[in-house]
């Protein structure tokens, strides 16, 4: 080994020795090729990732809630993330085995970003500080998850995701559960509602100011996007689907937690970085969701969709959770859908805990 990659492994923890030792001794090959000017990926991937497991197998977990949603002529902030924090989440989440990496987050605007206006606006600079959380817990090695108002927020998990711990880019894949696709445009959508529209952002097809103001600077290419369930489009959001070609899987895939689900699962793991599992709670069975006003005939239930979730984060590129969109106070009377939100959660914890 040369003097070069003694000093490159030596100050290095012990753990990281063995990843560091590879990369020196492969030094002669990739420094030619870089002054050739040739991209190396290697040169900036992490050394090692660190794992959400304990050494005695527990799932270390941080929770950030995001109540800002973007509707107009509506009180700002949803209830629904506290809510399900109230329910004892914390008290769960050690009962589930996993263990919580500092207390329960919460995303608030600055004075200063208090002062602006506009729904649109301000929900930016709201999802813009929920992806700093995510990125500091999946830069960490935990599973993260966000508790949404609704999936507005997944542009700022994205974006946190996106910041590759250290500088630099992640590619990141979504898989995004919901009976709606949330793939119109300003041009395509019959309610107006922006959470109609948030994949179709992501993607980079519409409100690029939201995008980037949400801190997802790069738009996720297509191929990156998994749905599932999605069994309500609006007529022209359906032209969409056809035309860009994209990838699903169904409400009975999640049920029988078929191949199909595993095959989207693999796709994305082989061509992206970290994957992001968003659930939008209207995709549950109505019984599950009753006070949703946009809940669908023939959802899968939440012990069901559960357990696709523990399937789903068996794959090691699935670094978080999204909940969105959950029945709260007088709109679930008997906590039934606090409770689905909670079997979510569990499936996931339970998906990581299964990696060992």
């Amino acid at each position: 080994m040369t003097p070069a990659a003694r000093a490159l492994v030596a100050p290095l923890p012990p753990g990281l020795r063995p990843a560091a030792a590879a990369l020196a001794a492969a030094a002669p090959l990739v420094l030619p090729l870089a002054r050739a000017g040739l991209a190396v990926s290697m040169l900036a991937a992490p050394l090692a990732a660190q794992s959400p497991l304990t050494s005695d197998g527990k799932v270390r977990v941080l929770v950030v809630k995001q109540p800002y949603h973007g509707n107009r002529n509506v009180p700002e902030l949803s209830h629904n993330p506290d809510y399900i924090h109230a329910s004892g989440l914390e008290r769960h989440i050690e009962s589930w085995g996993g263990v919580l990496e500092g207390p329960v987050r919460d995303v608030r605007l600055t004075p200063e970003e208090d002062e602006q206006y506009g729904e649109w606006n301000r929900l930016g600079m709201a999802n813009a500080h929920l992806g700093r959380h995510v990125a500091e817990g999946t830069g960490a090695g935990l599973l993260t998850i966000a508790l949404e108002g609704n999936c507005n927020g997944i542009l700022g998990v994205l974006g946190g995701l996106q910041d590759a711990p250290g500088g630099g880019t992640r590619r990141v894949g979504l898989v995004f559960v919901d009976a709606h696709g949330d793939f119109n445009t300003p041009e395509t959508t019959l309610s107006g509602m922006l959470g109609g529209m948030p994949v179709a952002v992501a993607a980079g097809h519409a409100l690029e100011r939201l995008r980037r103001g949400s801190g997802l600077e790069q738009p996720l290419p297509m191929e990156h996007i998994v749905w599932g369930a999605v069994r309500d489009l609006d007529p022209l959001e359906r032209e969409r689907f056809r035309e860009y070609r994209v990838r699903q899987f169904s409400v009975d895939d999640i049920r029988r937690r078929s191949e199909a689900l595993h095959a989207q699962m693999r796709h994305l793991s082989e061509n992206v970085d970290v994957i992001y599992v968003h659930v939008d709670m209207d995709v549950l069975d109505p019984t599950e969701v009753p006070g949703h006003d946009l809940a669908v005939e023939d959802g899968p239930s939440s012990v069901a969709l559960a357990a696709a979730l523990t399937e789903m984060f068996r794959y090691e590129k699935a670094v978080a959770l999204g909940i969105a969109s959950t029945p709260a106070g007088n709109e679930d009377p008997t906590g039934v859908s606090r409770q689905a939100a909670l079997n979510l959660i569990r499936g996931a914890i339970e998906g990581v805990r299964a990696r060992r």
